[in-house]
């Protein structure tokens, strides 16, 4: 606390200046003369006051004496007490200072150590654990350790010399599989999705339900369902609803897809699919996410090339991993393509994707909740009438209905303005109807 912000001190500077200014009065009645008031309002001591300063009443110097002893001793505590509190933190900083050093210390004169894996529990204080090189030991483990957690298949680290478990380790995970579970989905929600209302609520029934309320299944007595399949024609937001799913249901979510399982060596890409479901079991509740895929789950027939007979086994080892002997638990798959006649009957059966939603071309009260979505986004100028919009914009899926809004945005843009009319918005649709008629038409049959 400074001296300025100090209760005691400020008293008892008011005292001794009170004190003062009632001597300087009284003395000065008493000699005839009127008190003077200084530059700052003060009374100024008058010269006979000064003369006269042998006159003042022993015990009134005594106690003056005593209080300036007193604030000069109220300073000097402060003083003191400014310095103790830098001191202290002086020492906290060394403190830390002094750890870091310790454990830097630590590190460079520490041994290392194994790493191993768990294969059997012997006691409560013996384990078989295979090395990394290869050898097998029984080792006993720190009593700090969680025993519940060494289980089989765990990783652990090894003492150099005792071959103690000293720690366990985090799973092993494949930096593709790593890299799968970064995906941000984005700031996207069921509601942003125009025209399809009953898609939705199918999804979320497979999907979100069981992760939320999986009380409700065992109350019916039924069992939670494992997958579903979204297909349809390009554009037409089978991607954007697994990203839905994955921003709003709040469960982990891995997005994988389907060509960046398949790898050129034999067996890397079954192992892929086996490193991704483990994680999602470890990780649940868990989505997996898979798109376009018709890339490893097309037919399979007897003839082809050594690829194809890789993919085919990525393809068996994906359908072991859906409906094997381990239950999937908490771990959701979501299946999209555009091409659902060349998928393997296999993959397509209840069981492993119990679900088949077809996303189908949005019809006009899809189009025009589309458009409604899209153009509440921009700038715009004046009413916009969406009948004749709609009506021109038949056959329009949802990608084409975005890439109208930014076409108006450029011929807006061209006429330097910074709003879009009703004007724009035609000469767009036009456009678009030209450039769909260089796309092929694909037919769908419901599965």
């Amino acid at each position: 606390m400074s001296e300025e912000n100090d209760p005691l001190l400020a008293a008892l500077n008011d005292d001794q200046s009170n004190d003062q200014n009632e001597q300087t009065q009284s003395q000065s009645q008493s000699n005839g003369e009127t008190p003077r008031l200084d530059a700052d309002g003060d009374t100024e001591i008058p010269n006979a006051t000064v003369e006269n300063v042998e006159d003042i009443d022993p015990a009134e110097k005594e106690r003056h004496d005593a209080l300036t002893a007193l604030k000069n001793k109220l300073i000097e505590h402060l003083h003191y007490e400014t310095k103790l509190k830098e001191m202290r933190k002086s020492l906290i900083d060394l403190d830390k200072e002094y750890n870091k050093t310790e454990d830097d210390i630590k590190a460079l004169q520490s041994i290392g150590q194994i790493i191993g894996e768990v294969l059997k529990q012997l006691d409560n204080d013996r384990y078989i654990v295979k090395a990394s090189s290869g050898p097998r030991y029984i080792v006993g483990c720190r009593t700090t350790l969680n025993k519940e957690k060494l289980v089989k298949g765990v990783r652990v680290s090894l003492d150099m010399t005792t071959l103690t478990i000293m720690r366990i380790l985090p799973r092993e995970v494949d930096p593709s599989v790593y890299n799968m579970t970064t995906f941000e989905p984005g700031e996207i929600s069921f509601t942003g999705i125009g025209g399809l209302n009953e898609q939705v609520r199918e999804l979320r029934e497979v999907i979100e339900l069981p992760l939320k309320n999986p009380e409700l299944f065992q109350r019916v007595g039924i069992k939670q369902p494992k997958g579903v399949l979204l297909y349809g024609p390009p554009g037409t937001g089978k991607t954007l609803l697994a990203k839905a799913a994955a921003a709003t249901i709040g469960a982990n979510f891995i997005f994988s897809p389907a060509s960046a399982i398949v790898d050129k060596y034999i067996g890397e890409s079954a192992r892929l699919v086996r490193e991704m479901f483990s994680y999602a079991k470890e990780h649940e509740p868990c989505i997996i996410f898979m798109d376009e895929v018709d890339a490893i789950g097309g037919r399979r027939f007897s003839e082809g090339t050594s690829a194809d007979r890789e993919i085919q086994r990525t393809l068996m080892e994906l359908l072991n991993q859906m409906d094997g002997f381990d239950s999937l638990g908490q771990t959701k798959i979501i299946m999209a393509t555009n091409r659902p006649d060349t998928l393997d009957p296999a993959l397509l059966r209840p069981g492993r994707l119990d679900r088949k939603i077809e996303i189908p071309l949005p019809n006009e009260a899809g189009r025009l909740e589309i458009f409604k979505i899209h153009i509440a986004k921009v700038q715009k100028r004046g009413d916009i009438d969406f009948e004749p919009l709609v009506k021109m914009s038949d056959g329009f899926n949802g990608a084409d209905i975005r890439n109208v809004i930014t076409e108006a945005g450029f011929f807006a843009i061209r006429e330097d303005r910074d709003y879009i009319i009703q004007g724009d918005l035609m000469k767009a649709v036009r456009k678009m109807v030209e450039n769909k008629k260089l796309e092929g038409k694909l037919d769908y049959q419901k599965l």
